[in-house]
């Protein structure tokens, strides 16, 4: 499949949140590229210098752009509740969710809620963020075509740098191991998350075939990117860092308009096939296979029960705007 932003239909009427899209990266592009097909796209930022910069850079390449910003804090899960509420009392609708924002292979560092930085950045603030956006989703697609609402979790080929077990739920904050293994482990959750959602409020699930709203949810793999990620990536093994460049030079990493693509196909092109739905992607717009632990239907079931308890038992389970 040949894909193309330029291809979008008019999503005028349609509203999308992008975490992690303030920087000049997969995000901030992925954004533009729906803003300037008419889309209200609202991106989530640490401040509000960062965000109202982000929304200033696509209403100047897009004239005219409904772009907006959310203040949200992946390192603290009280203002990823926060950032939900604040959306749910300005839209009623939804229909799109890009859970894009991420870090990687960063020094070893414990949030304010007491998880390893990746683990709460990558997988946890997404799952409590989704979670309180899912009523809204689910009952913005009452009433339109299948796949007018998705959800796309952004994960990465180093999920198979996952521990041997996949997810160590018993320690998940990896401590002895190393940093690219703990990355690993939060992006394998990130598509054992959208399988859980795809099993859950996707077509043929109990939900869609009770009327109650169905979700068309996938797990990115935007490959090899120039972004401002892997600036900020101190502990990246030697051997990437010593051939990042030889694959720079040989053209492996696209910029970050282009590395969008993928994110942008499975959120809102009408190409995206109902059979997809649950589906790993890799660039451009293709399905691509995860690993076996990226597979494994038991493993995803545990990672929602411990989320579950987790969230249940630090108060982030309920819905706030409620």
């Amino acid at each position: 499949m040949t894909f193309h932003p330029d291809n979008l239909p008019d999503l005028s009427g349609r509203v999308y949140i992008i975490t992690g899209g303030t920087g000049q990266g997969i995000g901030f592009y992925a954004g533009l590229q729906l803003a300037q097909h008419g889309a209200h796209v609202y991106l989530c930022s640490r401040s509000d210098k960062k965000g109202q910069e982000a929304v200033e850079a696509i209403q100047q390449q897009c004239p005219g752009a409904r772009a907006s910003y959310l203040i949200m804090d992946h390192m603290a899960l009280a203002s990823v509740m926060a950032a939900a509420k604040d959306f749910l009392s300005k839209e009623a609708v939804l229909h799109g969710l890009v859970n894009n924002a991420g870090i990687m292979t960063t020094p070893f560092d414990v949030t304010r809620d007491g998880y390893e930085a990746q683990w709460q950045t990558n997988y946890l603030a997404h799952w409590v963020f989704t979670f309180q956006l899912l009523p809204t989703m689910l009952m913005t697609s009452q009433g339109m075509p299948p796949g007018s609402v998705r959800i796309v979790n952004l994960s990465s080929g180093a999920h198979i740098a996952a521990p041997r077990v996949g997810i160590n739920l018993a320690d998940t904050t990896l401590h002895d191991e190393s940093t690219i293994t703990r990355y690993g482990q939060s992006k394998l959750a990130n598509i054992l998350h959208t399988k859980t959602l795809h099993k859950m409020y996707g077509p043929g699930s109990y939900h869609a075939l009770a009327g109650n709203g169905e979700i068309w949810c996938t797990a990115v793999n935007p490959g090899g990117v120039k972004t401002g990620l892997t600036g900020k990536a101190t502990e990246m093994p030697l051997a990437m860092r010593v051939g990042m460049p030889i694959v720079d030079a040989l053209g492996g990493r696209w910029p970050a308009d282009k590395g969008a693509w993928t994110s942008v196909f499975c959120v809102a092109s009408p190409e995206l096939k109902q059979e997809e739905c649950g589906g790993y992607f890799e660039r451009i717009a293709q399905l691509g296979k995860e690993s076996c632990k990226g597979k494994d239907a038991e493993l995803a079931e545990k990672l929602e029960e411990w989320t579950l308890k987790e969230v249940k038992e630090r108060g982030f389970y309920g819905y706030e705007w409620m």
